[in-house]
């Protein structure tokens, strides 16, 4: 059971690292990322497509990885 959860850990690790990096930037440097959040705060810039996508699959992946992490840490300790 110790295996299948690390094995699983590994494998969720590693796609969320790649859908990461295939996201696309939002914004350059400190002014970006500011005004950019403010956008995504009051609903200007909506994702279309293949961003929506990525959003969504890297919101998965990471409550997943916290899931495996946590039960990994249970069953270890």
């Amino acid at each position: 059971m110790h295996t299948l959860f690390i094995t699983l850990l590994v494998i969720v690790s590693i796609a969320l690292i790649i859908v990461v990096l295939l996201q696309a930037g939002k914004s350059a440097g400190l002014s970006g990322a500011i005004s950019g959040g403010a956008e995504q705060l009051f609903g200007k810039q909506k994702a279309r497509g293949m961003d929506l996508v990525l959003h969504r699959l890297t919101v998965v992946l990471s409550i997943l990885f916290f899931v495996l992490a946590v039960a990994v840490s249970f069953i270890i300790g």
